[in-house]
């Protein structure tokens, strides 16, 4: 009953196969997740041939359910997004999940920008106009981000700090995971949090907040976390590391790493969590080492954990495979293979090559 395309949660055959309602029909954020999947595609290889082909017309019809899935608030002057479910599956048919409001307004300015590149034929194919160009701009300039002055965060969804808010650490040992424990009607009107959910989308776009608001927000956050998604550990070691929290970092590198060997969630008997194994690769990477691409130039801002000795990892970037090893005597990058590039360590321009 809407316009575009929406992505299935669970499929076998292009037709959606997930049978709860909640998820299904609200968790709609992962059609932001499937642009943003684009864009970081684009972004980290350079490659533009997808996204100004088949890619521009994957924005174009989700753009589109985002301009028929909005509605516009006459009180508040304001598109709003209501019925949905975040991230954060423990909150079910909220309105103005942060995290998915953030991802429509975000898809509907990429794809504008992503239209003023596609070639004339391109555009024609996609026959977007200029109405339509019009409108989407609108409810990118007058989409509505939860926020409360007083603690300068980003509120998760509308309603969220009317909540009884008390930290993880006052829920008692015998009682975790809740999802175990808890009836769902205990989990929904509790303030407890599955995963990063204003928190992730400030992991996709971290260069786009200040230090400032990523810690506030992860102060705020984190410890309402109880991190029973197999997602949510190396997600917020890479935030930790950015704000300097050592331990956390490590803490958290350790649990996603170990998540199936010390059966955190006492859920291994299920199966192995692939997701967890793929986090323990991104806690090292973007969050220890730091690794982060700019304007098409890869960087990092390594440090070595105190209780660490060395971290070493290879990885692809453009043809290329470069090792980054991290020790006490500092970082040593090496270019295995490929043309000569330039990288940034620190904020200084190092060129690698084979030799």
């Amino acid at each position: 009953g809407l316009d575009g395309a929406l992505f299935p949660m669970v499929t076998f055959n292009g037709i959606e196969c997930h049978n709860e309602w909640e998820i299904t029909f609200e968790e709609i954020h992962r059609n932001g997740d499937i642009a943003f999947a684009i864009y970081n595609y684009t972004r980290y290889t350079g490659d533009t041939s997808y996204v100004l082909h088949e890619g521009s017309k994957v924005l174009t019809e989700i753009s589109r359910f985002w301009a028929d899935r909005v509605h516009f608030s006459k009180c508040n002057q304001q598109y709003m997004i209501h019925g949905v479910t975040g991230p954060d599956e423990y909150e079910n048919n909220v309105d103005n999940n942060f995290n998915t409001n953030y991802l429509a307004q975000w898809t509907l300015k990429y794809t504008l920008e992503i239209l003023d590149q596609v070639s004339d034929d391109q555009a024609a194919a996609l026959n977007v106009t200029a109405e339509e160009r019009a409108h989407w701009q609108d409810i990118v300039d007058r989409m509505y981000l939860p926020y409360d002055k007083d603690l300068d965060i980003f509120v998760q969804h509308d309603g969220y700090l009317d909540k009884d808010l008390a930290p993880v650490s006052a829920i008692p040992a015998d009682q975790l995971p809740i999802n175990q424990h808890w009836s769902w009607d205990h989990i929904l009107r509790s303030p407890y949090i599955k995963q990063g959910d204003v928190l992730q989308v400030m992991y996709d776009f971290i260069d786009d907040f200040s230090k400032t608001q990523l810690k506030h927000n992860f102060d705020f956050y984190e410890p309402m976390t109880v991190h029973e998604s197999s997602l949510s550990p190396a997600i917020h070691a890479v935030l930790a590391a950015d704000l300097h929290y050592e331990d956390k970092a490590v803490a958290f590198y350790n649990r996603t790493a170990r998540l199936d060997l010390d059966n955190y969630n006492n859920d291994t008997v299920d199966g192995l969590h692939i997701t967890s194994m793929t986090g323990g690769w991104i806690a090292m990477v973007q969050g220890f080492a730091g690794m982060r691409v700019h304007d098409g130039q890869l960087s990092y801002r390594p440090f070595l954990p105190k209780q660490w000795t060395k971290y070493s990892f290879r990885q692809v970037f453009r043809d290329r495979i470069i090792e980054v090893t991290v020790d006490h005597d500092g970082t040593t990058l090496k270019l295995i293979a490929g043309e000569p590039i330039d990288v940034q360590v620190d904020g200084t321009t190092q060129t690698l090559t084979q030799n």
